[in-house]
This record gives C-alpha cells, sequence and structure tokens, in this order.
C-alpha cells in the first residue's frame, strides 16, 4: 500500500516560499525524489495564499519511505 502526506508550510514574508525554493535549487527536491520507492515530491502554492505551501510527499510503502526513519520503533 502506498503512503501519501500532505504537508502545508507557512510563513511570513514568504518564507515558505522561499524554502521551497531552496529545497529546488539545491537538488534537495531532486534527491529526495530520487530515493528508491518514491513516488512524488512536489511543491505547490495555493492561488489563495501567498504564506503558505503544500508539499505532496508520496511513497511506495511507509517501510520504504523517509517517514519510517521517524517513527518511534525505528530509533
Amino acid at each position: 500500500m502506498s503512503l501519501t502526506v500532505n504537508i502545508y508550510y507557512t510563513g511570513e514574508n514568504g518564507n515558505a516560499r522561499k524554502f521551497a525554493e531552496e529545497m529546488e535549487q539545491s537538488g534537495t527536491a531532486a534527491a529526495i525524489r530520487a530515493e528508491k520507492g518514491n513516488l512524488k515530491y512536489e511543491y505547490f502554492y495555493p492561488v489563495n495564499d501567498e504564506q503558505t505551501v503544500l508539499l505532496i510527499d508520496s511513497w511506495k510503502s511507509l517501510s520504504g519511505s523517509r517517514i519510517s526513519c521517524a517513527l518511534p520503533e525505528n530509533k
């Protein structure tokens, strides 16, 4: 079963968008997309909220995701 997480980043003075742009420009987003099991790692900007960014992060499975590293049983 696949896993999709929607994460909303918010900030003031455009900081959320700056964060997303930095992730793209630094190559970090591309590196995550290249990880085994990653299906999607994309940023989206809401039309009516310039201070928020939506990240959609999808993986083939929980065990193959970066998210599983944060679970207490895996620490």
